[in-house]
Order: C-alpha cells, then sequence, then structure tokens
C-alpha cells in the first residue's frame, strides 16, 4: 500500500502543540488536553480513538475550522490559531483541502463546477489543466457534467476528493471519508488518497475508526480522553486493531 520509494519533505506541514480545547456543557472535560503532534509533508496519518476522545476536535482545530483554547496551532510554519477572517479563510484556501464523510458538495453544480468552486471562492484563477488531471485520476473522465445527485455515494466521494486536490493543498484534512460506503468503494477512496501522498506528495491526516482504513497510512495516532496515549508506525489492521483494544480498555 506504500511507495517507500517516495521522497519525504523535511519538515512538519502542521504542527499542534500543547493545545487544549473545552466545550461548553461538557462538564469540565477537556475535548483535547495538551495535545502536541506533527505531521510531515508527503506522509499520510490516521487518527484513531474510542468515541468521545477528541479526534475530530483535534482535526478541526488542526486545520483552522475550530480555534483552540490553548496552544499553538502551525500550518506551514504559520501560527493560525491566532489569525481572524479572512486571513484565516485564506490560509486554508491556498493550504488545505477537506474530504468529509457527507461530502458537501452543491447539489445544482456540475462535477466540473464543484471540483473548481473552492478556487473561485478564493479569488483564484483555477488551473483546469490540473483539475481535468485530478478528475481523471479519481475516475470521473467523462462525468464532469454530471450533478451529483447522478452520481453514487462512491463517486461523490471521488468528487470531493477532486476538489480537494485541485487547488494542490499541502495538506488533505479526512474526516470518517469511507464511513458512509461500502467496503470496496472505501478500498478505492482510500487507495486514492494514498496515491495523493505518494504521487503528489500531499500529507493526509485522517480521523477513522476503522483499522484497515488506518492500515493505509504510515503512521497512527491514538486518542483518549484528549491525550494522545499512542502511535503505530507502519500499521497493519491487526496491530491498529489490538492497540484500539487496549486504548479503549484504560
Amino acid at each position: 500500500m506504500r511507495n517507500s520509494g517516495v521522497a519525504r519533505a523535511g519538515g512538519p506541514v502542521v504542527e499542534v502543540i500543547d493545545v487544549t480545547k473545552a466545550y461548553p456543557g461538557a462538564g469540565g472535560v477537556r475535548a483535547l488536553d495538551g495535545v502536541s503532534a506533527a505531521f510531515a509533508g508527503g506522509t499520510f496519518c490516521a487518527v484513531m480513538g474510542p468515541s468521545g476522545s477528541g479526534k475530530s476536535t483535534l482535526l478541526h482545530c488542526a486545520a483552522g475550522l475550530d480555534r483552540p483554547d490553548g496552544g499553538r496551532v502551525l500550518l506551514a510554519g504559520q501560527q493560525i490559531g491566532g489569525l481572524r477572517e479572512p486571513r484565516l479563510t485564506e490560509a486554508r484556501r491556498r493550504r488545505v483541502g477537506f474530504v468529509f464523510q457527507s461530502y458537501n458538495l452543491m447539489d445544482s453544480l456540475s462535477v466540473w463546477h464543484n471540483v473548481l468552486l473552492p478556487q473561485k471562492l478564493a479569488g483564484v484563477r483555477p488551473d483546469r489543466t490540473w483539475a481535468r488531471e485530478v478528475v481523471r485520476r479519481v475516475g470521473l473522465a467523462g462525468r464532469e457534467n454530471d450533478r451529483p445527485g447522478q452520481l453514487s455515494g462512491g463517486q461523490r466521494q471521488r468528487v470531493a476528493l477532486a476538489r480537494a486536490l485541485a487547488s494542490r493543498p499541502e495538506v488533505i484534512f479526512a474526516d470518517e471519508p469511507t464511513g458512509a460506503l461500502d467496503l470496496s468503494t472505501g478500498r478505492e477512496v482510500l487507495g486514492l488518497l494514498r496515491e495523493a501522498v505518494d504521487d503528489v506528495g500531499t500529507a493526509v491526516i485522517m480521523v477513522t475508526h476503522d483499522p484497515a482504513a488506518a492500515a493505509w497510512a504510515d503512521r497512527v495516532v491514538f486518542l483518549a480522553d484528549g491525550r494522545i496515549v499512542a502511535e503505530l508506525a507502519d500499521p497493519t489492521a491487526d496491530k491498529v486493531a489490538a492497540q484500539m483494544m487496549a486504548v479503549s480498555v484504560r
């Protein structure tokens, strides 16, 4: 699954340093409690943990979608935790792609216009040659004029991935990207994420509950009670499942 021959970037694309986050009504329990982690360019990291462990909160804070209460978040060396809009939005649009379980496509737009939408919203002239290439890579050549309602769930997720890749992001944040897909289609989407890392050099940070999905990554980070409690390099599904069991019974 991994291509160890691909050169990796030297420095981290994303860093979270002693990040804390709590939500009202949480009974004083922090969703994140002093989390520190670094994610290198051209690598694939899965984030796992029991329900309520803070994994989605970590993803959202690292991506600049949510603001931490404390600590620092760096995106390509730029501290984004204190940025105000629209500078935060600009930083995300220039450097970050997103793939979510719910696809988040515009039903009124074609595949092609969904893929180009983030760049147009950013006021950036789209690279249409590259956009056509990513549409081809995700297997949707010939479907550019279709609307999301004409596509299967797997095809809609491919559109979401093409949209994320079209702006050449340094990092893609993926939150349960295969959660709504059948096993075969999920494997295809994971393969495309793996290709984004190995062939394009994009970093991927993916939240998942599935050990088989995590096995596509280079590294797995495990959270429990808002803290990183374990890491696993070169994961297999069996090793991930065993570590998840250990984390869950802590």
